[in-house]
């Protein structure tokens, strides 16, 4: 019997723990990216897989690819999730992904229904693992005659304690890019009945510490928009809903100061080739002159001149006479230095942190229920977040392929049906949540 088969668009840092998991389950796996030679690094030694060069431009090889496929998974960035899910339509094929579900995304879910075809979303870490996690919990609540009344979320990925040897407390494991663009949303959340909005330029303006059962005390701040999850979470009666980022302590004042500046600026520049590091971020500070540009900034931005954060900036050689990266924009330029400064070095380990606070409300009696997740890289093996993004998505493609998700439509999983064999799953992986305080 021919073996079913799976096409995983991109060749990511995430990618490799996908293929081998769905390589091992029996699936003929082809890997689509726009440099060939990632992709054959990724189905190396991995029976039955190939690799398959591909630009995201090209529809008409997207369609190719699709039409001869079982099912596609889709480990691109976000803005083209919708090409493909429109070509798997137009071939009757599953989707899944492991980012957000768009508007556009959202509007496909009618023509997914009368096709028979499900396009599953948010099936990685956050968003995934903390849904599933997440509905695990609300519904035995409901099961058990309670509501839930506040629930906070708090997920980051961070470098494991024997690995965090910089003065960032980070490193990348995902693209960086993301990571600073992250850095500019706003953030909207329900606190004790009150609906609180932080602006983006205020959000690391926004942070508070959280204690994290066998992990350590982390820097919090607000992730996005909390308050859509009142209803994709059926909590009509919830006062405070929170979903946050973790990090080390000190993340927060490092980012609001480079906020400030303007760095976090997406706006396209052609003044940045031939400066220094120093000279641009002395022409961001009114009235600065590069001999005196630490005292500048600190006037500027209201720092310690000597303090962690200014500190920080030196580690990374952002006051430094190196010249800067040919980019177009601020945004692109730190990210380019990021990317340079924090790596992982062979060998070093990842965090991955999930925390997740509920109370319980049971009418004569309120229930502190918690659900953890702490998992650690393998030492010159996958990433914490390798693991943690990709397999959600390769278990569930595995159970579409296998008939074991007979659903349709554009789907999260939130549904019990989704959550409970894929979690079940991950925790024969190593990959699981601890609860406490469920009755």
């Amino acid at each position: 019997m021919a073996k079913k088969k799976i096409l995983i668009l991109g060749a990511g840092l995430v990618t490799r723990p996908a293929v081998e998991y769905l390589s091992k389950a029996g699936f003929a796996v082809t890997v689509a990216s726009r440099t060939v030679a990632k992709g054959e690094a990724l189905v190396e030694g991995v029976e039955d897989g190939r690799a398959q060069a591909f630009n995201v431009a090209d529809d008409n090889l997207l369609e190719e690819l699709v039409a001869e496929t079982d099912l596609a998974m889709s480990l691109l960035p976000a803005t083209y999730h919708v090409n493909v899910a429109r070509a798997c339509l137009a071939h009757h094929k599953p989707l899944v992904t492991a980012s957000y579900v768009s508007a556009e995304m959202k509007s496909l879910d009618a023509q997914a229904k009368e096709a028979g075809v499900l396009l599953l979303n948010e099936l990685g870490l956050d968003p995934g693992i903390d849904h599933m996690s997440a509905m695990r919990v609300i519904h035995r609540v409901e099961a058990a005659g309670g509501k839930v009344v506040s629930f906070k979320s708090y997920c980051g990925g961070l470098p494991a304690a024997d690995a965090n040897t910089n003065p960032w407390g980070y490193k990348f494991s995902w693209s960086p890019r993301g990571v600073v663009v992250a850095g500019t949303n706003s953030a909207r959340y329900l606190q004790d009945g009150k609906e609180v909005n932080i602006p983006g330029p205020e959000l690391f303006a926004n942070h508070w510490y959280v204690e994290v059962p066998g992990a350590g005390t982390f820097e919090a701040y607000p992730n996005r928009d909390s308050m859509s999850y009142i209803g994709i979470y059926g909590l009509d009666d919830v006062q405070t809903m929170l979903r946050g980022t973790l990090r080390y302590k000190g993340w927060c004042d490092c980012w609001k100061a480079l906020v400030d500046l303007g760095v976090l600026n997406l706006e396209k520049r052609n003044d940045l080739a031939g400066k220094t590091y120093r000279a641009l971020v002395t022409s961001l500070v009114p009235n600065a002159k590069e001999e005196t540009l630490e005292e500048d900034l600190a006037r500027h931005l209201g720092l310690d001149s000597k303090g962690d954060v200014l500190d920080r900036w030196k580690w990374l050689g952002l006051l430094s006479d190196e010249p800067v990266p040919d980019e177009p924009t601020l945004l692109d330029v730190l990210s380019h230095r990021l990317q340079e400064k924090l790596q992982y070095a062979p060998g070093e380990r990842d965090l991955i942190v999930l925390h997740h606070q509920f109370v319980a409300d049971y009418g004569q009696r309120k229930q502190t229920i918690t659900s953890t997740m702490v998992d650690e890289g393998i030492p010159n093996g996958h990433s914490a977040m390798a693991r943690t993004v990709t397999l959600p998505a390769a278990v569930g493609a595995k159970l579409i392929l296998e008939g074991k998700l007979p659903l349709t439509g554009v789907k999260i999983p939130v549904e019990q049906a989704i959550y409970e064999p894929i979690l079940a799953e991950l925790e024969e992986m190593g990959i699981s949540c601890h609860e406490t305080g469920l009755d």
